[in-house]
This record gives structure tokens, sequence and C-alpha cells, in this order.
């Protein structure tokens, strides 16, 4: 543990970590200062890290129980909990989001691993909700506060009506052949640091309360914060690497601007929490099953125990 390092990419967002082999399995005390580096740097890049699926699985449960690849997406073949980010297999997901927000307990952090990289391009995006919220005007601030929005699959977010075709119409039936409605507060309180983030994105489709014009013009607002270059690490991808980020206070977008170029990665997700707002409230699901994806019954009884035993990591 003495030998990690932590190096600032920039100022809100992002942190290149070295001195750990994350191919190996981790001592507590590795676990812990990595968890500290995630809660205050939100993204952890890791150079050279020689994981195959099963290591980056094993690695990934060292913050929690793994989801399973998708609700509704396909995972690689004999590896349930590992989903191809393969730009042969539909387009690049060139929208801001958070992962899964659709659903009732969305993953806690995301691991992006890189297979082939284009020679140009491909790059990630990820953003700090955190630093946007607290860029927000104090007037804005306090509407947000009070806030919650309807997350849902039931659209596509990379991908305008007017551009589909036979291909992208399966992968939208596929996508949505579950159909999920969970609406979640638009300020989310982290539950380790208690900092306040914009919980928005892509899948967030409207404000309770409000109508869809309305509620449109309110959401790109406050997601103008978030897409501040300030705000924003732009990740260019080598092989070999991984990327973790914390899902529950950043935003992410894949640039689609290689030409169609061999572009693979490979994304395990970790169990998370209910989302809860400034006044204590958690998210409510609305439409949708997903407990073959997570399971928020256990995930809520082990926060539980982990809360009454006084160990905040234990509880993420």
């Amino acid at each position: 543990m003495t030998d990690i390092q932590i190096r600032k990419v920039t100022a809100h967002i992002g942190a290149e970590v070295t001195g750990v082999d994350i191919a190996r399995p981790l001592d507590a005390g590795t676990v812990t200062a990595l968890r500290g580096a995630l809660n205050e740097h939100k993204a952890l890049v890791f150079d050279i890290v020689n994981l195959d699926d099963a290591g980056q699985q094993a690695f990934a449960r060292h913050f929690g129980d793994l989801t399973t690849a998708h609700p509704t997406v396909g995972a690689v073949a004999g590896t349930p909990n590992v989903l191809p980010v393969d730009s042969e297999g539909g387009r690049a997901a060139n929208n801001w989001h958070t992962d899964v927000t659709f659903v009732l307990n969305p993953p806690q952090a995301t691991t992006l691993r890189s297979i082939t990289v284009p020679p140009y391009g491909g790059e990630t995006l990820i953003s700090s909700s955190a630093a946007a919220y607290r860029n927000l005007p104090e007037p804005l601030r306090r509407l947000a506060d009070t806030l919650w929005a309807e997350h849902t699959n039931d659209y596509d977010y990379a991908v305008a009506d007017e551009a589909i075709d036979e291909a992208e119409a399966a992968r939208r039936a596929r996508f949505t052949s579950i159909k999920y409605r969970t609406v979640h507060p638009v300020v989310r309180v982290h539950p380790l640091t208690g900092e306040r983030g914009l919980f928005i994105g892509g899948f967030a489709q409207r404000i309770a309360g409000l109508s869809q014009g309305e509620s449109r013009k309110v959401l790109d607002l406050l997601q103008a914060y978030i897409t501040r270059p300030e705000n924003v690490l732009r990740w260019r991808w080598s092989p070999n690497q991984l990327v973790l980020f914390d899902n529950r206070i950043t935003q992410h977008y894949a640039i689609d601007n290689y030409d169609g170029l061999p572009r693979r990665l490979r994304r395990v997700t970790v169990a998370g929490d209910v989302p809860v707002g400034i006044d204590g409230r958690s998210s409510h699901s609305i439409e949708g099953d997903a407990s073959h994806y997570t399971s928020v019954v256990e995930q809520a009884a082990d926060v539980l125990k982990a809360e009454a035993a006084g160990d905040p990591v234990a509880a993420a």
C-alpha cells in the first residue's frame, strides 16, 4: 500500500494511479486507499493492467457485489457480469449519461477496460456532477434541490428517430425489451462523502410536475453545468488500461470520432444503493423489474448491516 501514488489529471476530476498491481488480490488497506482516492477524484486510471475478463471482475469485486452486464443487453459469452463495448456491435454512446439510472439502484461504480483502441479519437469524457452542483448559482441550486426526475430506457439515447435503420431498430428493440421508469432526486447525496451532485443525464427524461417541454428546458440548463470543460476529464485510451469511476457522482460520454474503426472495451459494474435526496427521501420505481440485474433487497440489507456496524465503506 505504501507504494501507491495518486497523480491528479485535472483540478476537479480524474487521477492516475501507479504503484499497485490490480491484477493481483488486494489487501484491505489498499482497497481503502483506492476507495478514498475514488471518493476524492471521482475517476481513477490504471495503466498496463494485464487483466482479462476474470481479472477485471475480481478487481471490481473489491468494491462490492457485481451487477450482471446490463438489464436488457447481452453479456460477453460465458461471462454474465461483463458487457462488451464494441464499435462493431452498435453506435457509440455519444450522449452524456450515468450508467443504468433507469433502475432503482444504479451501479455505484463502473470499470472500463481497453482491449482495442483506434489510432485516433475514441476518447471517453467523464464529468464531475459534484463540481457541476457547486457551480450552480444559488437560486438555481435551491431549485435543483427540490426537483425529482423520471429516468427511463424507453427511448434511444444515442440515435435520433430519423437515423434508425433495420439494424438500429433491432438494437433499440433489445434495449427497451424491458421498459423501466424510475424517479430519482435531481440532487443526490453521496452515501460516503455527503457531497451533493446533479443526478440527471441522458436517461432523465422528465421533471416530476412539469410538462415534457418544461422538463427539457430545466434539464438542459442543469446539464450545461455538468458538461463545462472545467468539470470534464477527457481520457485518450491506450490498450490495456482500466478506468474506474464513481457512477453515483459522474456522467460520461463516448466520443464517436474514429471513423468507425475498431474500438473494443469491456465494462463491469458494481452494484449500488438506492439514491437519496437532500431531504432524506429515496428514489422509487414506477415500472420494470431489475432483480435479474441487481438485487435491491439484498443490497439494502447489506447497507443497513454495515451502517449498524459503523463501516461506511462496506455501506457503499
